[in-house]
């Protein structure tokens, strides 16, 4: 990969001479494809629009040019059955492989088994995702038991994080969920977890 990168991409002129082609030369959904390969954790439209150094035109925006090339992106993919989508996660977006392939990349990856979370943990991660800010009693008044283990391992796992503490007596601990959980669970934004009428069977 790095040999593809190194040098820059070039053209002959008609005196056989090599001259640069500048970036900025190559469609725009070329340009936000290499940036997003290259992107280790989600941008938003309007990151990747100041990154690519997107001008707001006349009636349009550099985030509105970004979804349109997006789109016309995943269009492509779908169409030529790739096995890549850009997908709307954690507030921005990142190139990632579909569910199917997940056997392929956790191989690569020497990973044969995906590390699961247990029951207890997912009923507390659930309570917190829904009811955050929540302190750790009001999570084991509803789940009935203690959690002090289950919310150190959620977060080490950079799943639940401490977002302030209570106006009231002893000022108890506040919990709510991370950037990591929406990553983790292919949400966008809390506003896309499902609804409790979308729950009931």
């Amino acid at each position: 990969m790095s040999d593809l990168t190194q040098a820059p991409a070039e053209t002959a002129t008609d005196e056989g001479a090599v001259r640069e082609v500048p970036c900025g030369d190559r469609p725009l959904a070329q340009r936000i494809e290499a940036l997003l390969m290259a992107a280790d954790r989600p941008m938003s439209d309007g990151k990747i629009g100041d990154l690519l150094g997107l001008a707001a035109g006349a009636g349009e925006s550099p985030a509105r040019a970004v979804r349109e090339a997006i789109d016309q992106l995943n269009g492509e993919y779908a169409a030529t059955g790739r096995t890549i989508r850009i997908e709307s996660l954690a507030g921005g977006r990142q190139l990632l492989t579909l569910p199917a392939f997940a056997p392929v990349v956790s191989a690569l990856r020497g990973q044969k088994q995906q590390t699961r979370l247990t029951q207890p943990a997912l009923e507390t991660l659930a309570i917190v995702a829904y009811r955050q800010p929540i302190q750790r009693a009001e999570i084991e008044s509803i789940r009935g038991v203690a959690c002090g283990e289950v919310l150190r391992s959620l977060l080490e796992r950079r799943l639940v994080r401490i977002v302030g503490r209570a106006e009231e007596l002893g000022r108890p601990m506040l919990y709510g969920t991370t950037a990591e959980f929406l990553k983790v669970f292919g949400l966008g934004s809390l506003a896309d977890l499902p609804q409790s009428k979308e729950l009931r069977t």
